[in-house]
């Protein structure tokens, strides 16, 4: 009896490169073919449709062939992640900066040439061949909207802060010197220029516009954390209860708290230390060609928000747990060296502080040696 040889069904790879006005698709069989280029309206997603069936019957492929797509982490977020996922299209989001690129000293880039490397890329990928990229872990859209509280009042703090320096900044250029900020109303009355005269009408006025809004963004502060306690006390969100248990360490403050568990250990399990160190970018980055080998210092590849808290929290828990075994460690090794040799130490307890918080946060081990407020 005759066999039949099967093979098995075609699959369709696509590429997107997301632009605010328009997208760029690359579609793709195999390696060898030179990848199918369309453009379509950005967000248009009837269109995109239309688009991806076209594909399939101009590059031989079934109307139910599987497809495999990606795009580059950004400005979209994960949205359209989860849509692909929703029509059954086995998406993933790459990290931008994992991308292989042409060391030449002047690199050609355009989005054609991007959403091709993207395709011949996605293919190698699916084939099975490993490091090609590092794949986005993408949040839950519950876990994506937990971050949108301490965001916003990092944005709000920072915008204040800018503001305050611009009032400082036009002070100084009249030789005003400014003793407190809370006294600014009344210090534009009185305050005189280096001739003994009053700042300028515009000056002033400006100044004023600028401290109502310095005003708005106060009480916007105040609106926010007065939520942020609110869901602390009533709240019976997993995530909630890890920042409760996370405050409970001295040295480890509310806003500390809330970022390392909203931006790192509420949606990421992790299986090992290194993972924790790593997704935080304080990994060390050896360098080794021939006879030369020395460190490139960390990676810095990971969340820079929890990794400039992490650092912060070290000096803080040098502080207020002088008795851990962590403070110990930094002591007796950095504590006594340069200063430079002090700020390279303070880096390694960041990491060690990191992974001694995911242990307690997963097993309930308190760091050893440290203390819990009552």
């Amino acid at each position: 009896m005759q066999t039949v040889a099967t093979h098995p069904p075609r699959m369709l790879y696509v590429a997107f490169e997301l632009g605010n006005t328009e997208w760029l698709l690359a579609f793709a069989t195999r390696l060898e073919d030179a990848p199918l280029l369309r453009a379509i309206p950005a967000r248009a997603l009837p269109q995109l449709e239309v688009v991806l069936a076209q594909a399939k019957a101009q590059l031989g492929c079934a109307a139910t062939a599987p497809v495999h797509s990606c795009y580059e982490a950004g400005r979209d977020g994960f949205w359209l992640h989860r849509y692909l996922l929703s029509r059954d299209i086995q998406n993933v989001v790459i990290d931008s900066s994992s991308i292989e690129v042409n060391r030449r000293q002047r690199r050609a880039k355009t989005d054609r040439l991007d959403a091709r490397k993207l395709v011949t890329m996605l293919m190698r990928a699916v084939a099975g061949e490993r490091r090609v990229w590092h794949v986005v872990r993408v949040p839950s859209v519950m876990a994506e909207d937990r971050r949108q509280v301490h965001r916003e009042l990092l944005t709000a703090r920072r915008d204040r802060a800018r503001l305050t320096n611009r009032i400082k900044g036009v002070l100084a250029s009249h030789g005003v010197p400014l003793p407190t900020l809370a006294t600014l109303p009344t210090h534009l009355a009185t305050a005189r220029v280096w001739d003994g005269t009053p700042l300028p009408p515009h000056c002033v006025a400006r100044l004023t516009r600028e401290w109502a809004l310095v005003g708005q963004y106060t009480a916007r502060l105040r609106e926010l954390r007065a939520a942020r306690a609110a869901l602390l006390q009533v709240s019976d969100d997993p995530a909630m209860a890890q920042v409760r248990r996370l405050v409970q360490l001295r040295g480890v403050g509310p806003d500390s708290a809330w970022l390392y568990v909203m931006e790192f250990f509420a949606w990421r399990q992790f299986r090992n230390r290194r993972e924790v160190g790593g997704l935080a970018g304080l990994t060390d980055t050896p360098y080794q060609s021939g006879d030369v080998a020395h460190q490139q210092g960390i990676s810095k590849a990971g969340n820079r928000w929890v990794r400039a808290l992490a650092i912060n929290t070290a000096w803080a828990w040098l502080r207020y747990q002088p008795q851990s075994a962590l403070a110990r460690w930094y002591r007796d090794k950095f504590g006594h060296g340069a200063s430079r040799r002090r700020k390279v130490g303070i880096v390694a307890l960041a990491r060690k502080l990191l992974i001694a918080f995911w242990r307690y946060l997963e097993t309930g081990t308190v760091p050893e040696g440290a203390v819990l407020r009552a």
